[in-house]
């Protein structure tokens, strides 16, 4: 009980801050800024430039979080088998986990669609205008979405990492174990 977990809990909450600030920043400022771009030709590129060099900070926040949670869940395999309440939230955030690297991913495979379109007419970098070539307004029109559910995503899973902050609290711990044992007990 008075293990300390240090390192794979800075890399799985770091990772998480960075992943989830990161995506919002670029929601809100990166694509919200390339409106202001003057020129309607760099709206789309300017955007995906400034995607580019976040992708690498983005990929090592998920993969530090990634390895971070791993760790921990090895690190607490026994509360998560055996406390009430620990194993939905692991499995929730799991899933959760693996859904945001799916749209992140997926982020940056149109993202990247529209950086090889190379110069376009668009409104921003995620929403076309009436000379955007069709295949670019759909991945822009797909992002456009897909930029709000990441941040999303790893809101809900640093929710959920809070709480599990919070199921490892002694009291929680007691209550946790003796609720498995009871139900364990009644089949």
């Amino acid at each position: 009980m008075n293990e300390r977990h240090t390192v794979v809990r800075t890399l799985h909450d770091m990772g998480a801050a960075i992943w989830l600030g990161g995506s919002l920043m670029g929601a809100v400022g990166l694509n919200g800024a390339s409106r202001d771009v003057r020129d309607s030709g760099d709206r789309a590129r300017v955007a995906s430039a400034g995607w580019a060099r976040w992708a690498p900070v983005s990929a090592a926040a998920v993969g530090a979080h990634v390895v971070g949670g791993l760790g921990l869940l090895l690190a607490n395999r026994g509360r998560v088998r055996g406390q009430s309440g620990v194993t939905a939230n692991t499995a929730i955030k799991t899933v959760l986990t693996v859904v945001a690297i799916g749209t992140t991913v997926y982020s940056g495979v149109l993202g990247a669609k529209v950086a090889k379109a190379g110069r376009v007419n668009a409104e921003s970098g995620t929403v076309a205008s009436p000379e955007t070539p069709d295949d670019v307004a759909t991945a822009q029109q797909q992002l456009r979405g897909l930029q709000w559910a990441t941040p999303v995503l790893t809101a809900a899973i640093v929710a959920l990492g809070s709480q599990q902050g919070e199921q490892q609290r002694p009291g929680q711990m007691f209550d946790g174990f003796t609720t498995k044992v009871a139900r364990l007990a009644g089949r």
